[in-house]
């Protein structure tokens, strides 16, 4: 059984992992409400604007380590004969965290002080937001992943 960072960065998928990785987080932040929202969207947007191309390539610079991240936990669904998506759903904060691991290393060895900044004004409600979009990964996984 391949692992799961090489199910996802294989050359044969990963340009559509990281195209689906990037639908992800635009219609997670889309989604958001309220005041709460409005700051996310206006944060990502400030991200965005970094420069062109930013994000897809943060998710492309990132997609192996966050596959690490994520393996324990695929390898537990698969051993299990469970569907992804779902064990990812039920283990949400662990799953969060995992990911969650990644980034915060990564923000603090940004050399930009806009992504730093914006990344620590967001991150005490980070992981109640990527918790919301395990759903969402889960189901992205399955599909490229199996």
């Amino acid at each position: 059984m391949a692992t799961l960072t090489e199910a996802l960065t294989g050359d044969a998928k990963k340009a559509s992992v990281v195209d689906d990785c990037c639908a992800l987080i635009d219609a997670e932040v889309g989604d958001k409400g309220g005041i709460s929202g409005l700051a996310i969207k206006a944060g990502y947007a400030t991200v965005k604007g970094v420069k062109p191309g930013f994000v897809k390539h943060v998710v492309q610079d990132l997609l192996p380590e966050f596959a690490a991240a994520l393996e324990p936990m695929y390898q537990e669904a698969k051993t299990a004969g469970k569907a992804v998506a779902e064990h990812f759903s039920a283990n949400a904060a662990r799953t969060a965290d995992a990911l969650l691991s990644i980034t915060d290393a990564k923000a603090q060895r940004s050399k930009s002080a806009v992504v730093k900044g914006t990344y620590d004004k967001l991150r005490s409600s980070a992981k109640k937001n990527v918790e919301a979009a395990i759903p969402r990964l889960g189901k992205m996984v399955e599909k490229h992943a199996g």
